[in-house]
């Protein structure tokens, strides 16, 4: 279901664990926070100055995690995933403190701090939440890689593809609609490296946190992880949830119609700044009612097919409301 108001944490949450580049605990606390607020990291390690606002302009690194710094130069760093977990589960504000300079990487996926979250439950605020629509497809390329959205008014939908050398990924291609489908398997979904890259990483003083226990390792085209992989698109699936996260920086819940092949941090930070460098690009609104946006949505398919199933337009929006009012698929619905 798309919520037309925003919001945040009904109760605080904490966790702990390892940061993946730097190999050092971190505590988190994760508070509710009011409307408007945003997402803000605060540096409980500094006594000053420790307040980053978690937005694409603040981005200082995007080299195999998205490192925000302000004014100041205070950093928090993979923050990725997390964000992700925000995405998905409808948070739109919280004050997330933390000891250290990096978030934990948990499982390498955002399945853990979605637990968390819905553990602590959430609450509707009294403001409506902000949705960001494209007046027209916007493209960019670097070298090889290459990220589009085009308009589409009621949606996020991704689709992504990935190409390697190693048997063990190929090319591998998903489509996901976050409005319309079950998210399980895309937030499960973990980080992953190859093994000939993990020297060159460490030397470059990263990855001092990595082990099998929170990414997927493949050596001469093998899963050196015992369990395997948790799902077919794993590895596609966890660019998904990158992107998700990353776009979650842009302050509003974004609408459109994403491809991309190739794409990561840098790229997708990039795009931010080339979608909102031009205000002719998209449209920020919010919205009276749920009901607005599925009869808005049925009134566009309408009008390339006439019928759908036989049904009429009034049957069908009652069924939109009635799968859109499921609790089945939490935490999908937000």
């Amino acid at each position: 279901m798309l919520e037309i108001f925003q919001k945040s944490l009904n109760v605080p949450v904490k966790f702990s664990g390892i940061g993946l580049h730097s190999g050092k605990s971190s505590n988190i606390t994760v508070l509710p926070a009011k409307a408007d607020e945003g997402i803000v990291f605060k540096r409980t390690d500094l006594k000053l100055n420790n307040l980053i606002t978690a937005n694409y302009k603040n981005v200082s690194s995007a080299r195999l995690c998205t490192t925000l710094k302000n004014s100041n130069s205070a950093k928090v760093s993979t923050i990725e995933h997390l964000m992700a977990a925000f995405y998905i589960t409808g948070i739109d504000n919280a004050i997330v403190e933390i000891d250290r300079e990096e978030i934990p990487i948990m499982d390498g996926s955002s399945k853990d701090f979605i637990e968390f979250i819905n553990e602590a439950g959430s609450e509707t605020l009294n403001a409506k939440r902000k949705f960001v629509t494209i007046n027209k497809k916007i493209s960019l390329t670097d070298q090889q890689k290459s990220i589009s959205i085009e308009p589409n008014d009621y949606s996020l939908e991704v689709d992504f593809e990935l190409s390697y050398k190693t048997t063990a990924i190929k090319n591998q291609k998903n489509k996901i609609n976050f409005y319309s489908q079950d998210l399980e398997e895309l937030y499960s979904s973990r980080t992953f490296c190859l093994y000939e890259d993990i020297e060159k990483i460490k030397k470059a003083g990263l990855a001092k946190g990595g082990s099998l226990d929170n990414a997927i390792v493949i050596k001469d085209d093998e899963i050196m992880n015992k369990e395997g992989l948790r799902n077919e698109n794993e590895f596609v699936n966890h660019k998904i949830l990158d992107l998700a996260g990353d776009f979650m920086l842009s302050g509003y819940r974004i609408f459109g119609s994403v491809k991309c092949f190739h794409g990561g941090h840098q790229l997708s930070n990039t795009f931010l700044k080339e979608v909102f460098k031009d205000k002719s690009n998209f449209k920020v609104k919010t919205f009276d009612n749920e009901l607005k946006i599925l009869t808005n949505k049925i009134k566009r398919h309408s009008k390339t097919k006439r019928k759908i199933n036989g049904s009429s337009l009034t049957n069908k929006i009652f069924l939109l409301i009635k799968m859109s009012l499921r609790t089945d698929l939490l935490p999908r619905i937000h």
